[in-house]
């Protein structure tokens, strides 16, 4: 009994070490390396034939949930984002081949879902998410960091491009900062001009994320922009296409 006992102490205080820091991201890029190019196009094939690796860390991360206690801010932000881009790929790869990840709705015929991103399979700790959970409560929320827009990839032409490497928290504002100029640089995702932007619809949805009390929307691209738009400019959006970016 006492053995027993000793035993079960050493497990719970391995299980605390081991959630007081996040998971190594290291499979999630090697895979990203592998399987997704410089400008972002991913390989969902190549997914498909390490999807052994994929689902180890995906395990990795459900027995790992962030704790906001030992976990800095950019360890937690990193997770969540990484989370979101991996899970992702799980779904489009489940469902490949697909022209969208809108179609993946209609294919699973969930009751009570609106869209794909409303589908609860991602099984963190104890809970289970959906796309939008992590990224709108878990991110947005939790953060307020606008940055996050430019690092998460709903596997569609018009988004972000997906980064080749994993976030981590001891790169972390380089690479938001380096996703958001490349995103404001990508003529087909926003078209910049002085007088006449053609945004992302991004900036349309959530305008909010990128305003504060002394910051416009405009004021805020500015901060990445290689051309500047004036405050006076009008500011149109570009179609925004759901194909997949492969």
């Amino acid at each position: 009994m006492k053995n027993l006992i000793t035993l079960l102490a050493f497990l719970t205080a391995t299980l605390s070490f081991a959630q007081s820091k996040a998971p190594s991201p290291e499979i999630w890029n090697t895979l990203l390396k592998k399987h997704v190019t410089a400008q972002g196009k991913v390989n969902y094939k190549g997914f498909i034939s390490d999807s052994a690796q994929l689902n180890i860390y995906l395990r990795n991360l459900s027995a790992n949930k962030p704790n906001e206690k030992s976990w800095s801010i950019n360890e937690q932000k990193a997770y969540w984002i990484n989370a979101y881009n991996a899970f992702t790929v799980k779904l489009i790869i489940k469902y490949y081949p697909v022209k969208s990840i809108k179609d993946i709705g209609s294919k699973m015929q969930v009751p009570f879902v609106n869209t794909v991103w409303d589908i609860k399979f991602i099984k963190i700790g104890k809970d289970t998410y959906d796309l939008n959970e992590i990224e709108h409560n878990q991110l947005r929320k939790k953060f307020g960091d606008a940055r996050v827009h430019f690092a998460l990839v709903c596997a569609s032409k018009s988004c972000p491009v997906l980064l080749n490497e994993a976030f981590t928290s001891e790169k972390l504002d380089s690479q938001l900062d380096a996703q958001a100029k490349i995103f404001l640089m990508d003529k087909s995702r926003n078209d910049i001009s002085a007088n006449k932007p053609k945004l992302s619809k991004i900036f349309d949805w959530y305008g909010m994320d990128f305003k504060s009390k002394n910051v416009s929307v405009i004021d805020y691209i500015n901060k990445y922009a290689s051309t500047k738009i004036n405050s006076t400019a009008v500011i149109t959006y570009l179609d925004y296409s759901w194909d997949l970016n492969e």
